[in-house]
């Protein structure tokens, strides 16, 4: 009899175990767990004159002015760069889902259309289990640029439409390290249909890096460099320069002001980088700014007004 008792006592609790363990898969199935993503590893999609690995949020669109400013060197009769000439960009960026953005502008520096394509591969978690973030990036550039020299000598560079397009591939692998500290590398690959000079390379391979260092909740330090790595242009080591930036980011609410020092020029990458004929070392820097504000465009389903539709 007391064997029959202590059979049917394990026979009970091994049940209720095996109730147990399918309660919990239940459970798990119904409401798996939530991975913890770093967030804000930095305050934009763009820091200066790169992109970020941020992406916006479903539904959002970004509106961006960048702004150049003259060259320093130009001293006092020019304002130290501030009567110009300067250059401008207005962009649109618009999130498809959180990990896909899409968006087109207009420079007035070379008179360039951009568009392109940004996806977030990989988050970090801040459990470690994604040490990084990778984001890649593709843009198309169309010059609209009409050719100073067609009248002199009869013939248009310009006349046929692929010699106007230029592309860039860029794979940004980022670190949020702690709450201060972020840090981002980026291989670049930028290709010319048409190059500049008659003795250029068409592909022109560069490695950027970025960072941003937190002051406080609203105030950043960041900064640029953009090594040009291949040497795609017989004239590099003479009139062309890399690309540094160094600046602060301003958050208030929905905008995000950013101010810095630069010696490019150009905005868009694709000029700014293998470009750019001006010096830190002569003191053709630059004042700049980007102003960036962003809008929730949400449609609604009747009825539901608080949920996303």
């Amino acid at each position: 009899m007391l064997k029959k008792i202590i059979f049917s006592f394990a026979l009970l609790f091994s049940l209720k175990g095996w109730a147990q363990d399918d309660l919990l898969r239940t459970l798990e199935k119904e409401n798996p767990p939530t991975t913890d993503h770093t967030i804000a590893s930095f305050k934009g999609t763009r820091l200066i004159n790169l992109h970020t690995i941020e992406t916006l949020g479903k539904g959002s669109l970004d509106f961006r002015i960048s702004h150049r400013f003259g060259d320093f060197s130009t001293g006092t009769n020019n304002l130290w760069g501030l009567d110009g000439p300067a250059t401008l960009r207005l962009g649109f960026d618009y999130s498809v889902t959180d990990r896909f953005t899409v968006g087109i502008g207009r420079s007035s520096y070379g008179k360039l259309i951009d568009g392109f394509l940004k996806y977030r591969i990989l988050r970090q978690t801040n459990n470690e289990d994604v040490p990084i973030s990778i984001t890649g990036l593709a843009t198309m550039n169309i010059t609209t640029l009409i050719d100073p020299n067609k009248n002199i000598t009869g013939v248009d560079q310009y006349q046929f439409f692929s010699s106007r397009i230029s592309y860039l591939y860029q794979l940004m692998i980022a670190r949020k390290f702690n709450q201060k500290l972020t840090l981002q590398i980026a291989p670049t690959l930028i290709h010319y249909n048409l190059v500049q000079n008659l003795n250029d390379k068409n592909d022109m391979f560069s490695l950027a890096g970025s960072g941003r260092f937190k002051i406080t909740r609203s105030l950043s330090i960041t900064g640029e460099y953009a090594l040009r790595v291949t040497r795609y242009t017989v004239q590099q080591s003479t009139l062309y320069h890399n690309v540094a930036s160094v600046g602060i980011d301003i958050e208030t609410g929905g905008h995000v002001f950013q101010v810095f020092v630069t010696n490019a020029t150009a905005i868009n990458e694709v000029q700014a980088i293998p470009y750019t004929t001006t010096s830190w070392q002569k003191g053709e820097i630059r004042l700049g700014f980007n102003i960036s504000r962003v809008f929730g465009i949400h449609a609604h389903k009747k009825g539901n007004k608080d949920k996303k539709w």
